[in-house]
C-alpha cells in the first residue's frame, strides 16, 4: 500500500484532471448501491461518511433518479432571468414548511459554498438596503470552514485553507470556537464556559465597533476542520443575544450537520434559536444533483423588497429545475417522521458501537456529535490529550486503511488549529442496516490500529 505521508511523484499517465492532489491515483468509481460505491475492479466500498455529509439517501435511489429524469425529460433547465419553474417553487414551499417559524424565504444555489457567498452577501446588502451601509464586517469562529470561494474562506477561520489566498480575502474577524474538549478550563461548567464565550463575542463587537458588524457566522455541529464539535447547551442561546443586542445578524451554516443528520430537521432547533440566516447545500439533494440554498427571515426579504427590489447577486445555474425536482423529492423524503425517527435509532446504534470499540481506546481522546454526525479525535497521549505529531499524517493513514478495508470515513488534519491535531468524521447514509452499522465501527476499528501501528512500529 503507498505510504499517505509520501504521495506517488509520477503523474497519471492517462488523466488530464488535476485533481485534489495533484499526486492522486484515485479508484474510479463506476456504480453505486444503497450505501456502496462500487469501483470499475467491482469492489464494495461502505460509506461511512456519504462522501462529505452528501448522499444521505445512498447512492441509487430510484424515486430522486425518476424524478430528474422526468424533469429533464421535460424541461431541464429554464434560467431564472426569464422564468421560475414549479420544481423551485415547489422546494421552496416544501423547506419553509419543515423549518422552524421565522424562516420564511429561500434563496438557491448550485452548492455549500455559493450558498455561504450568497449569504454573505445577502447580510451586507440587507444593511445597505435597510441605511446601515458602515456594516463591513463579518464575525467568526477560529478553525471553522464555510467553504473554498473568497467570501466563505474570508469568514472561515481554517489556517491552512486561508494562508495562500490571506492577502486577497476581505476582511473579517474571529473568536474562539465552542471546542470543549479543547478550549474548555478545568473545572469549568458548561454554563460558564458558554458564557466566556459569549462575552468574548461581545469584547469582539465592541472593539470592531458595533455599528460596522454585519453578522456572526458560525457552523452549528462544526465538520470539517474539527469533526463533529457540538455546541455545550445554552451557547447558540447566549450569541443570540449578545447579536440582537447589537443588531447583529446571526448566520448558522448547516451545509454540513443539517437537513436531518442530528436528529431534528435542522440543527439549530435542538438549541433553542432560529438564525437570521441558514446555509444548507449537501443533503439537499443528497448528491443526486449540486445544489445548495439560503433561507432567510422574513425581515431580509422585505428590506429587498421594499428597497432596490434587487438582489445584486446570481449565478446562470440558481434554481436549476432539474436539481430542484431532485430536491424536492429528497426532502420530501427526510422530513418524514419515519425517515426522522429511523435515522435518530441509527445513530444510537452508531454511538453505542463507537462506545463499545473506542470508549477505552488509548489513542483516542474525544467523541463527539450528534445522531448520525459523529467525531473521533485521535490523541499520542490521552490522559495529557497531547496530538500525533502532525508529519505523521495520521488522519490520511486512516483513510487509507479504511479503504483497503472497503471503508469510506471523512478524515481531518489540524484539528487543533489548522496545524496539530487528527480526526475521522462519520456521517453515514440514512438507508444503513444494523448490521452494517456494526461493519462501520469494526472496520474503522481495525483501520485506525493499523494506522497507529504503523506510526509507533
Amino acid at each position: 500500500m503507498t505510504d499517505p505521508a509520501q504521495p506517488d511523484t509520477d503523474p497519471r499517465p492517462d488523466s488530464r484532471v488535476l485533481h485534489r492532489h495533484a499526486h492522486s491515483r484515485l479508484p474510479f468509481a463506476a456504480a453505486g448501491e444503497g450505501p456502496y460505491v462500487i469501483d470499475r475492479d467491482g469492489k464494495r466500498y461502505l460509506d461511512a461518511c456519504g462522501g462529505a455529509a452528501v448522499s444521505c439517501l445512498g447512492h441509487s435511489d430510484q424515486d430522486v433518479i425518476a424524478a430528474i429524469q422526468r424533469q429533464s425529460a421535460q424541461m431541464p433547465f429554464a434560467h431564472t432571468a426569464f422564468f421560475t419553474n414549479e420544481p423551485m417553487e415547489a422546494l421552496a414551499d416544501a423547506m419553509v414548511a419543515g423549518a422552524p417559524d421565522g424562516l420564511d424565504r429561500v434563496y438557491f444555489t448550485s452548492g455549500g459554498s455559493e450558498a455561504v457567498e450568497a449569504a454573505l452577501k445577502m447580510a451586507r446588502q440587507y444593511f445597505v438596503e435597510i441605511g446601515e451601509p458602515d456594516r463591513s464586517i463579518f464575525i467568526a469562529r477560529r478553525q471553522s470552514y464555510h467553504g473554498n470561494t473568497l467570501g466563505a474562506l474570508s469568514v472561515g477561520g481554517n489556517e491552512w485553507r486561508r494562508a495562500p489566498f490571506r492577502d486577497i480575502m476581505a476582511e473579517s474577524r474571529h473568536v474562539s470556537p465552542c471546542y470543549a474538549y479543547r478550549e474548555r478550563r478545568d473545572g469549568e461548567s458548561d454554563d460558564a464556559f458558554g458564557t466566556r464565550l459569549a462575552a468574548e463575542l461581545e469584547a469582539e463587537i465592541q472593539a470592531a465597533g458595533p455599528e460596522r458588524v454585519i453578522g456572526f457566522v458560525a457552523e452549528t455541529v462544526v465538520g470539517a476542520t474539527s469533526g463533529g464539535v457540538e455546541p455545550v447547551d445554552g451557547h447558540f442561546r447566549k450569541i443570540r443575544a449578545v447579536c440582537d443586542r447589537h443588531g447583529v445578524l446571526l448566520i448558522l451554516d448547516e451545509i454540513m450537520c443539517g437537513l436531518g443528520r442530528t436528529g431534528t430537521l435542522y440543527a439549530f432547533e435542538q438549541d433553542g434559536v432560529v438564525p437570521d440566516i441558514v446555509t444548507v447545500a449537501k443533503g439537499l439533494a443528497a448528491g443526486y444533483q449540486p445544489i445548495g440554498a439560503v433561507l432567510m427571515a422574513e425581515k431580509i426579504f422585505r428590506a429587498f423588497y421594499d428597497g432596490t427590489g434587487f438582489f445584486q447577486h446570481g449565478h446562470t445555474f440558481i434554481g436549476h429545475a432539474t436539481a430542484c425536482a431532485a430536491g424536492l423529492v429528497v426532502q420530501q423524503k427526510l422530513q418524514s417522521p419515519e425517515t426522522q425517527s429511523r435515522v435518530r435509532a441509527l445513530g444510537e446504534l452508531l454511538d453505542a458501537g463507537l462506545q463499545d470499540r473506542f470508549g477505552n481506546h488509548p489513542h483516542v481522546g474525544d467523541m463527539r456529535g450528534r445522531t448520525f454526525f459523529r467525531g473521533i479525535e485521535l490523541v499520542e497521549d490521552r490522559s495529557t490529550k497531547q496530538p500525533f505529531d502532525p508529519g505523521f499524517k495520521l488522519h490520511a493513514r486512516i483513510k487509507s486503511e479504511a479503504m483497503v478495508r472497503g471503508l469510506m470515513c471523512y478524515p481531518g488534519g489540524g484539528t487543533i488549529d489548522g496545524e496539530s491535531g487528527d480526526h475521522i468524521l462519520l456521517a453515514p447514509p440514512f438507508v444503513l442496516s444494523d448490521d452494517e452499522i456494526s461493519m462501520v465501527v469494526d472496520r474503522l476499528g481495525d483501520a485506525v490500529d493499523a494506522a497507529i501501528a504503523g506510526i509507533l512500529v
